[in-house]
């Protein structure tokens, strides 16, 4: 009787270790089964990250943040970008007329706009017609025409009031060195006012400090668009006059090219900003004048070496060519005098949009030799939403006369008209340090914003 229990109680055992087995190879399966099934929603769903990021990458690069127009016409684009568009009619007042969803656009195929005359529009831009991606203003703009002019052109601005350039310290009469500014005044900043009074200019800044006597001056500056005052006590140096330790600027020159003169005498030139040399900054400019030069030597360019166009100019009055009214980050703007308009001698051209620009030939006009003339040119790369806006054509010299002169683009090149199929499409603005044959230029619409 005790043998057959424990034989019973040995089948019963090797039967339970048997069902903890299978029981462990089940919690196995299941749990390399939901391992599976989470490896596989990880990679599917980095998958669906790298699809959007990539959906996202091309969408932000081809389609800009701003699309110009011409009124009373049809519009042809090629966006070819998986998303879907929303359209708003948006009046002066910031209000729609039209209801929201109410145009839709499919954003992968070809369409086209009709404009009216002043109507702007608002495009949401939807990825996958889905998610709510990117806000594209249409501007409306006037269809016009200007005149390529390519010729070079002496800068003179100057600032308003003085561009601090730095601070430093200065030996004292009391034996020592200070720096009364350290602190308190940085590069980039603008005096503008001194005590109350306006700056005229770096001498007589300087003046009126080797004059307060010692006493606490109050400046007004100027920094990243806020003004305000600050207090500054003058210290001697070892020849007795006063100073606050500060490096300041109140003029800049140079050369460049203009770009264009429109129906009314307005000229725009170089197709990107005057910066100060040393804080790298755009220089607030009083006024400026643009005088007549002419081009007495070219050093060629090489790889990471640009190259140089030196002019010489008079600052007589006879030499003037306008006034500078604007320095802005798409280039200097201001109004011609006759002599300049004399300079426009190339027929007006119709204005090329930046969504009307194609990859391939394109002409530049500039003057290297004393001759205004054009030469050939591949636009390599368009970039309809650069983040930099004097970058948005990417462009070759392919001219072998062009290339035998300077090598290619060169330092005072800079606001060479750029045109393609007889129209006005953009100016040159920069050189690549590395390849002097290659470089950019910024959209003819964006200079004229």
């Amino acid at each position: 009787m005790k043998l057959w229990i424990t034989e019973t109680e040995k089948v019963k055992r090797q039967a339970e270790e048997e069902a903890v087995v299978i029981l462990q190879h089940w919690r196995q399966k299941v749990r390399r089964l939901r391992l599976y099934r989470a490896c596989l929603c990880a990679v599917l769903i980095l998958a669906c990250l790298g699809l959007m990021g990539y959906s996202y990458y091309l969408v932000d690069s081809s389609i800009p943040s701003v699309i110009h127009v011409r009124a009373e016409s049809e519009e042809s684009l090629e966006l070819s970008i998986p998303a879907r568009g929303e359209i708003v009619n948006v009046s002066r007042q910031g209000n729609s007329n039209i209801p929201d969803g109410a145009v839709t656009i499919d954003l992968s195929r070809p369409l086209t706009l009709k404009t009216g005359n002043a109507d702007n529009l608002q495009m949401q831009v939807k990825l996958f017609g889905i998610l709510p991606f990117k806000q594209v203003g249409i501007r409306v703009i006037e269809d016009q025409e200007l005149i390529p002019v390519g010729v070079p052109i002496g800068i003179y601005v100057k600032t308003e009031g003085v561009l601090v350039v730095g601070t430093g310290e200065f030996a004292s009469q009391g034996a020592g060195k200070v720096s009364p500014a350290k602190n308190i005044l940085k590069s980039g900043d603008y005096v503008i006012k001194l005590n109350g009074t306006e700056v005229t200019g770096k001498d007589d800044f300087i003046t009126r400090i080797e004059n307060c006597g010692g006493e606490q001056q109050i400046l007004t500056i100027r920094r990243d668009a806020e003004t305000y005052d600050v207090r500054i006590k003058p210290e001697r140096d070892r020849t007795g006059k006063y100073k606050i330790g500060v490096w300041v600027r109140d003029n800049a020159q140079g050369v460049g090219t203009m770009t264009y003169i429109d129906e009314n005498g307005n000229f725009g030139a170089l197709g990107h900003g005057i910066n100060d040399v040393d804080t790298s900054t755009l220089m607030e400019m009083n006024d400026g004048t643009l005088y007549q030069t002419e081009i007495i030597s070219i050093r060629k360019g090489a790889a990471g070496q640009p190259g140089e166009m030196t002019g010489m100019i008079v600052y007589s009055d006879d030499r003037i060519l306008g006034d500078i009214t604007r320095n802005s980050i798409r280039g200097i703007f201001g109004k011609c005098n006759q002599k300049a308009l004399a300079l426009g001698t190339e027929e007006a051209l119709p204005i090329g949009l930046k969504q009307e620009i194609e990859k391939g030939p394109a002409q530049i006009l500039c003057t290297v030799d004393g001759t205004t003339r054009y030469y050939d040119i591949e636009i390599t790369e368009i970039h309809l939403d650069h983040d930099n806006v004097n970058r948005g054509i990417e462009l070759r010299v392919t001219d072998p006369e062009l290339l035998s002169v300077t090598g290619g683009i060169v330092q005072g090149m800079s606001g060479a008209p750029i045109i393609q199929k007889g129209k006005f499409v953009g100016a040159v603005t920069h050189v690549l340090v590395q390849d002097s044959t290659r470089g950019y230029g910024i959209f003819i619409e964006n200079m004229l914003e």
